[in-house]
């Protein structure tokens, strides 16, 4: 609990830098890439909890990987390095994402459907959460075959989940129940 709490702080003092410098947008960019390169590569998630290695070590493996970030980005896992944080690298590079989209107003939807979503069905889902929401709103489509059919629509802490797998789970609660 206390790491979430740090994360939420350090990414608050970064995106407090960025929009003084106006380098938010890449510093955001920098963390997207950050967040999900970790979340990703089990051996890098290791190497930045491991007591063992020597943050010297670690700051020149993340530079190696991330080898084209913003000053402003290096100067954030530098802090981290500091204060005996870098554990918490990828905690923070989320909570930045989060206060990027609070601060540009932008929002992310999760849609998770069997297939792809099409161009032309993406447009019209953007359209109708941008009536709904007010805000800008970005879609990640997320594929998954055990829906057998429909859609789960995610966004914030709202979820509308029109799938077929949802409503054959409710019509069996319905004849347990009786």
């Amino acid at each position: 609990m206390a790491g979430a709490r740090a994360a939420i702080r350090y990414a608050k003092a970064a995106i407090s830098l960025a929009k003084s410098s106006n380098t938010a947008e890449a510093v955001n960019t920098d963390m997207s890439l950050i967040a999900n390169t970790i979340a990703e590569n089990k051996d890098l998630s290791e190497m930045l909890q491991s007591p063992v290695l020597k943050s010297a070590v670690k700051k020149s493996a993340l530079l190696e990987v991330f080898n084209n970030i913003n000053p402003l980005t290096v100067n954030v896992i530098d802090t981290l390095i500091t204060n005996k944080r870098l554990s918490i690298l990828e905690d923070v590079a989320v909570k930045f994402n989060q206060l990027y989209e609070e601060l540009t107003g932008t929002d992310v939807a999760t849609v998770t459907t069997v297939v792809p979503l099409t161009g032309d069905l993406e447009a019209k889902v953007l359209a109708k959460l941008k009536e709904l929401t007010g805000k800008t709103v970005e879609i990640k489509n997320v594929i998954d075959a055990s829906l057998i059919g429909g859609f789960i629509l995610r966004v914030g802490d709202l979820q509308y989940d029109a799938s077929v797998a949802n409503k054959l789970n409710k019509i069996k609660q319905e004849f347990s129940l009786n």
